[in-house]
């Protein structure tokens, strides 16, 4: 819904009434009306005639129309004033957001968040989410202009007392007032999200408003258990980000309210204790008219803004989808990552490609869930044009694992380079205490593991992304122990919703998982909620999921004997490890054999391969004696062997012979192999290097 929708009368009146000043009583005289008969339209019991509505209307200085369709409050010249919070009467004092303490003042941290919580309040579910991050730079007239429009000296006092404190927060705000005034430029960041809900619900009451502007610590998700938040802390990130603790905020809502969805207009401070004029105030504060219910004396609350007020206030909205615009006032990185404007409008590209690449992928029976698009401006003019986030450019080899999953084009193993491999991944999910049965052991949920060979230019790789929900990436994790022949990879895991299934299992998988993350939903582990809420053994079993995920990406990463079908290309590192069953080899005296830690290998300038190897050894009572083989993998026919020009082992083994040599105790060793231009076939950068290591006798000499 995005029309005005009629306000039902009574509430209508009621609230028109409070505006002017007028008492029930009042009004019943001048309408000559007696007063029960004033409360019983007020209360929904009746309705007064037409005539009466039009005397109304004359009284409250509006037309009839206004009155018969309630679309909207009758003009007042309520004043847009600051409210800000008196001190506790009992002396306790906060000394700022103990919420915005939960996150770093990071522009990436800003965009997980907020973004996260624009997906959970999807509108309509056939439709993506659409987020527009809009950095602009205010200098000269245009800052005058909008500090004026925000009422900033009204607030500059309230500022400079809470500056003149010692604690982390006022010496924060010290440093951005001193340097706005030496700068005389001030930075926003706008985020708007359409096709979302919007602040809905009442001024105070429960609702999606109150909870991110009047309250803390309240999620408000109504997502039917998909909300990738859970805690309410997340926006809290948007008044972290603003050096000056101020936010604005305007919102079209998919529900009217008081007969109203467009802008819908409030802004909220967050500040530390302070005094002024002998007054003490908590903190906080907020913008907007004063409110008219005398109930609610002193109180600043959210108006419907004429469109000029929007635009000067630099929330303008550029449809009339549902959906909300969060202005950050004096926006910064605190990380340091990010000064200047380019910097900034880069890592708003990033961040949102890195945490939500897999919400913007579609499939073939469906849409994407998100897009996104970042914008950089000075003074109204346009320095950095619309830049759209695209998954694909950003995570080549991941973007290509999802969309073959939802896209019905996974194989079970790997034999082309553009293929996608598909394990699934059991989650015995624990009873809820108090719900489950005797020895009852808990459900099963297959999550579902997606791996494919990593694309040329990843610098980060063999790793698993691991989500659920919408799509939230949660945590990335590296297989332990990956064999000696694992090749590069990038694989996603798929938990609860993030799967596309749906059943019981996967509620309660998605609802377990949410349990066993932090704050910060970067991790499935151990907290107070899994411990608490769940039967004993919880821990175990999210130990155990994780376990389950190194081993199926092991299976799936084993290299097969494949080809690219784009051709040959350049092999950063593919490491096999190969027994020796020659005669006279008799069997080592343990079970185990050397395992790839680590793996890194570049092209020098001179063509050769530079590879460097960390070996993870089991205990042995024998020396080690392991050969490097190096080999150029052709697309078909053996693999010609090339000669090291340098091999040299580190503190933990040594080079002797083209041997390298562990001795007995070592669990840890590296050594290095640079390839021989002279005996290569082709040229190193046209062929894809292999490294044996084979074993050729019990022992070292």
């Amino acid at each position: 819904m995005t029309g005005q929708q009629s306000e039902a009368f009574g509430p209508w009146l009621g609230r028109q009434l409070r505006r002017a000043g007028m008492s029930q009583a009042q009004l019943a005289v001048e309408l000559g009306k007696t007063r029960a008969a004033v409360s019983a339209w007020i209360t929904g019991r009746a309705e007064p005639r037409e005539d009466v509505k039009a005397h109304i209307a004359q009284i409250l200085g509006t037309d009839l129309a206004s009155l018969v369709t309630r679309t909207a409050d009758v003009p007042l010249d309520l004043p847009l004033v600051w409210q800000h919070r008196p001190a506790h009467a009992d002396g306790g004092r906060e000394y700022g957001n103990v919420a915005a303490f939960a996150f770093d003042a990071d522009l990436s941290v800003l965009a997980r968040e907020a973004t996260q919580n624009s997906l959970d309040e999807r509108f309509e579910a056939q439709q993506p989410v659409r987020v527009h991050y809009m950095l602009h730079e205010l200098s000269g007239d245009h800052l005058d202009a909008f500090l004026k429009s925000v009422h900033w000296d009204e607030l500059s006092a309230h500022y400079e007392q809470a500056a003149a404190g010692g604690q982390k927060v006022s010496r924060g705000l010290r440093a951005a007032l001193d340097e706005l005034a030496d700068s005389r430029s001030l930075l926003l960041l706008r985020i708007d999200d359409y096709n979302a809900f919007g602040l809905t619900g009442p001024e105070y009451g429960d609702g999606r408003y109150a909870a991110v502007v009047r309250r803390t610590l309240d999620s408000h998700k109504t997502a039917g258990g998909r909300a990738g938040g859970s805690y309410g802390l997340g926006k809290a990130t948007l008044w972290a980000t603003s050096r000056f603790g101020l936010v604005l905020v305007n919102s079209t809502l998919g529900e009217a309210h008081e007969g109203r969805t467009h802008r819908r207009v409030v802004g909220r401070l967050d500040l530390p204790w302070h005094t002024l004029d002998g007054e003490a105030y908590a903190g906080p504060a907020w913008f907007g008219e004063p409110e008219t219910d005398p109930e609610r004396k002193d109180v600043a609350r959210s108006w419907w803004a004429e469109e000029s007020t929007v635009r000067d206030l630099h929330l303008e909205r550029i449809s009339d989808e549902p959906g909300t615009s969060f202005l950050v006032v004096g926006a910064h990185d605190a990380s340091g990552d990010a000064g200047t404007l380019q910097e900034m409008h880069d890592k708003c590209v990033r961040s949102l490609a890195d945490g939500f690449w897999a919400a913007m992928i579609g499939g073939r029976d469906a849409g994407s869930l998100l897009e996104a698009r970042v914008t950089t401006l000075r003074n109204g003019q346009v320095v950095i044009p619309e830049e759209r986030v695209d998954p694909h450019a950003h995570h080549p080899a991941l973007a290509r694992a999802l969309q073959a999953y939802l896209d019905g084009e996974t194989v079970p193993e790997l034999t082309a380079g553009d293929h996608v491999a598909h394990a699934e991944v059991p989650l015995i999910v624990t009873p809820l205490k108090r719900t489950g049965r005797v020895r009852d052991k808990g459900r099963e949920h297959l999550a579902v593991l997606l791996l494919t060979p990593a694309d040329d230019a990843d610098e980060r790789f063999n790793r698993i992304v691991c989500m659920r929900g919408n799509r939230m990436t949660i945590t990335e994790q590296r297989p332990r122990d990956l064999p000696l022949g694992t090749m590069p990879f990038q694989a996603v895991l798929l938990a609860g919703y993030a799967t596309g299934r749906t059943g019981e299992d996967v509620d309660l998988a998605e609802a377990f998982l949410r349990a066993s993350e932090p704050p910060e939903h970067d991790r499935w582990d151990r907290t107070e909620e899994l411990t608490t809420s769940y039967e004993r053994g919880a821990l175990s079993r999210i130990k155990e999921f994780r376990h389950g995920i190194d081993k199926a990406a092991r299976s799936l990463a084993v290299r097969r004997e494949a080809t690219r079908s784009g051709g040959p290309s350049v092999l950063r590192e593919l490491l096999t490890l190969e027994t020796d069953t020659t005669a006279g080899a008799g069997p080592r005296r343990t079970q185990s054999f050397p395992t790839v830690r680590t793996l890194s290998a570049h092209l020098e300038d001179t063509g050769a391969w530079n590879v460097t190897v960390t070996l993870k050894l089991p205990d042995a009572d024998d020396p080690w004696l392991l050969t490097p083989v190096a080999k150029f993998d052709v697309r078909s026919g053996g693999r010609p062997t090339i000669d090291w020009s340098l091999l040299v082992g580190s503190e933990s083994c040594r080079a002797e012979g083209g041997h390298i040599i562990v001795q007995p105790g070592v669990r840890t060793a590296v050594f290095t192999g640079v390839t021989d231009p002279a005996t290569h076939p082709v040229k190193g950068a046209f062929a894809r290097l292999a490294v044996d290591i084979l074993q050729p006798r019990k022992g070292a000499a």
